[in-house]
């Protein structure tokens, strides 16, 4: 299996843009979103969001636990091949610039 890259492919441009429209918001809040929004990206698969998101699978599974106590709705595990959803989200992730 191929070893993903430390960071997403994204300029430090375009994470710029990304951190003015953050101002403002909570850490936590962006730490859950980010979170949530990888699960969905990798059709709920706690290994690969794990590695994309650079935490163990037992943060993310605390982070999990915290976030269903607080009544979040997380996206739940899909059956697929884990190299099918890593090579999506790393392509999903290319730079627009």
């Amino acid at each position: 299996m191929r070893r993903l890259p430390a960071q997403a492919p994204i300029s430090c441009a375009s994470r710029r843009r990304l951190a003015r429209w953050l101002v403002g918001s909570s850490l936590r809040d962006i730490e859950r979103d980010l979170v949530l929004e990888t699960l969905a990206n990798t059709h709920g698969n706690r290994t690969a969001s794990a590695r994309l998101l650079g935490v163990s699978v037992r943060t993310l599974r605390n982070k999990i636990t915290e976030y269903s106590a607080e009544g979040v709705d997380v996206p739940r595990h899909e059956s697929r091949p884990l190299a099918d959803i890593l090579t999506n989200s790393i392509r999903y992730r290319q730079p627009q610039d």
